[in-house]
């Protein structure tokens, strides 16, 4: 869940929609250096070991989308400071967390501290995962690795690889509708201004055209065929509606705008 605008440095000084030359390492850079500010800002609505699936107020324990996971192994990519994994852990499954950047990874250090709970974690891409065929029954992320990444199929077929048949994979992205809008909150970002079916990611470049940050959108078809092209069955599609108790703003979510457009699409698979 991204907010809009580096804070890292160095300073972007472009901003736009354009084609790079980007193979995800850019994301990597970027959270590494915004990690702290990211959990700080975020702490109390994350909370230590807590389980959302995006800026609405979801919680796992509400929408049941891993299904039961006593006794089970899971895998969380895109993991961050590995709260969602956290929280899995204390509902008796056997939880591991991934993710691409060691600044996130280290701020879950900070958190082992803080609950007292300490799950499995590795530095990982999401799209060469280094985990055996079959190691697991549930794969899962909220947020992470797919909008950062340009060749997202990729994270779909190491998800179907690593899963036993019968297992889940879920993941939740912003909302692919919202690419058409402003990333604004209030009532300005209601009136679409680009093509949501313009592809072209989101970048900024330094004064040296160095790709800082990058996001990518796929349309609702494109994520249907990428998980379908993966090998897996897509079972559920979740538009989480905005809460009436959730006040918060984030980047471009937030409850003026949330009442009249969705924020985040969850998706449900599984491999037969």
């Amino acid at each position: 869940m991204n907010d809009s605008g580096s804070v890292g440095d160095p300073e972007p000084v472009s901003f736009g929609y354009r084609d790079v030359p980007d193979d995800g390492r850019a994301a990597r850079r970027w959270w590494d250096a915004n990690a702290d500010e990211y959990l700080d800002e975020h702490r109390d609505f994350l909370g230590d070991a807590g389980f959302r699936w995006g800026p609405e107020g979801l919680t796992e324990a509400e929408a049941g989308l891993l299904g039961d996971v006593a006794g089970r192994d899971v895998l969380e990519v895109g993991a961050g400071a590995a709260h969602c994994s956290r929280w899995l852990a204390g509902q008796g499954a056997r939880a591991v967390a991934t993710d691409y950047s060691a600044g996130m990874l280290a701020g879950a250090a900070t958190l082992d501290a803080a609950t007292g709970v300490v799950v499995p974690r590795l530095q990982a891409d999401a799209r060469a995962l280094p985990f055996a065929d079959g190691s697991f029954d549930v794969v899962f992320t909220s947020f992470g690795a797919l909008p950062f990444v340009p060749d997202a199929v990729r994270v779909h077929r190491e998800a179907a690889r690593v899963l036993r048949p019968g297992g889940r994979w879920v993941f939740s992205v912003t909302h692919p509708l919202r690419w058409a809008f402003p990333d604004d909150p209030t009532s300005r970002g209601l009136t679409a201004n680009r093509s949501y079916f313009d592809r072209r990611p989101y970048v900024e470049t330094d004064a040296a055209d160095r790709v800082l940050y990058a996001e990518y959108h796929r349309t609702v078809g494109d994520h249907v065929r990428d998980v379908v092209a993966a090998g897996l069955v897509l079972t559920d599609l979740v538009e989480p509606e905005w809460p009436e108790w959730n006040t918060q703003v984030w980047g471009g979510w937030g409850p003026e705008r949330g009442r009249y457009l969705p924020g985040t699409a969850v998706f449900v698979t599984t491999r037969p």
